[in-house]
């Protein structure tokens, strides 16, 4: 589906915009933001393997360099200069990701000695756990595009500097993650935890587990830190009513699947309880008929997340079919329980192809997202990834 040309020529056009606006394309100052960026460089690898033009490799390590250097740094406005983590150029150069990476929020964050303004701490800079992971993630895409280990390696910094930062255990109580950090990691900004934070720590660490890339030791560290992951999330319950966690929830199962067998810590059933969970919450999304609220009143990029999880879901459909390295039955039962759903990913997105429905102040406000998120649905495969070695790649949609 990401191949057709009408398609492709969106991405292109949604991909060009966002480059003249946040400055990737060299003729103004940068304005980087870590999630929206995190998917941006997974649209040029799109489109690079559907073009097959050097061009879009090049803007997606152009976007890389760029999100180092302005989020590896602190801001402007802020008081302090350097790279984070004091860290010099040399080491900077080497391991931009050691000391994690800003959001890119324009005002600054809360002091120490400022008090807590709920409405405020969304505007407020400061690093996000589940950012990094989609950093990680970004990363991780760019190292099996290219080959080039240097991109896994600063994964793999982000994913130590992320539990080391953002990890606490208490004497008397179970470890959890906070959800939102100060710029250098050293005192939280906002203590509650993510729903799906350990979730998705978890499952990056699989992934990079998983990495030709990787060595024994860092696997050795990773899997540590994996077995503090999967105990946070042990026995919760990984049901959303949110669309963007339902998305989310839909990419880890195609994120696990990609890996086994290779990864030791996964039980193959956890990637069909995955889908389960999504299916407890699409339920939700549908009952509540949160898409057919009139378009001015909606997030759009978290319904586009959802949307590109319903693609993951059609590809995994697809490969299952044929897969002999899960237990068919029970996977396959799961996909069957979301299949009549699948088609809500083309719904959401006629929503938004829509000209008319892109000029409410819902659209305008959150655009870089918004229209980042929408090429992503559009053009899936560089930021889901190739299927695994040998298996279709065939889409099921209903």
């Amino acid at each position: 589906m990401e191949f057709d040309v009408d398609r492709l020529e969106r991405v292109e056009g949604l991909m060009e915009d966002f480059a003249n606006r946040t400055g990737l394309d060299g003729t103004s100052v940068p304005k980087r933001y870590l999630w929206t960026d995190a998917f941006a460089v997974c649209n040029y690898l799109s489109l690079r393997s559907a073009r097959g033009e050097q061009a879009f490799l090049d803007r997606a390590r152009l976007l890389v360099d760029q999100v180092h250097e302005v989020l590896g740094a602190y801001a402007e406005h802020d008081p302090r200069s350097g790279w984070l983590g004091g860290m010099d150029d040399r080491e900077h150069s080497r391991a931009p990701t050691r000391a994690g990476l800003r959001i890119g929020k324009q005002l600054s964050e809360r002091g120490p000695g400022d008090a807590f303004d709920e409405r405020r701490e969304w505007d407020r800079d400061g690093q996000y756990f589940h950012y990094l992971t989609r950093w990680m993630h970004a990363l991780e895409r760019m190292a099996e595009a290219t080959d080039e280990a240097r991109y896994h390696r600063w994964a793999v910094d982000l994913a130590f500097a992320a539990f080391d930062g953002f990890v606490h255990r208490s004497p008397d109580g179970p470890p959890r993650i906070f959800w939102k950090m100060s710029i250098d990691l050293d005192r939280p900004l906002v203590p509650s935890m993510g729903h799906h934070d350990p979730l998705d720590g978890w499952v990056m660490a699989q992934v990079l587990m998983a990495s030709d890339h990787g060595t024994e030791a860092e696997r050795r560290e990773l899997a540590r830190r994996a077995g503090i992951y999967r105990e946070m999330f042990a026995g919760r319950d990984m049901a959303t009513g949110d669309a963007l966690g339902i998305g989310g929830l839909l990419v880890d199962a195609w994120q696990l699947y990609r890996v086994l067998p290779v990864a030791e810590d996964i039980a193959p059933a956890r990637v069909a309880e995955l889908v389960d969970a999504a299916g407890s919450g699409l339920d939700l999304v549908v009952g509540q008929r949160q898409l057919e609220a009139r378009p001015e009143y909606r997030l759009a990029f978290r319904e586009l997340g959802l949307a590109t999880g319903l693609r993951a879901a059609g590809r995994l459909a697809g490969c299952a079919q044929s897969s002999s390295r899960v237990d068919p039955g029970r996977l396959e039962d799961s996909l069957a329980s979301i299949s009549d759903r699948l088609p809500l990913a083309d719904d959401i997105e006629r929503t938004w192809l829509r000209r008319e429905n892109r000029k409410f102040p819902a659209w305008t406000d959150h655009r870089d997202i918004n229209d980042v998120m929408l090429a992503t649905c559009l053009a899936p495969a560089g930021y889901l990834g190739p299927a695994p070695h040998g298996e279709s790649q065939t889409e099921v949609t209903s």
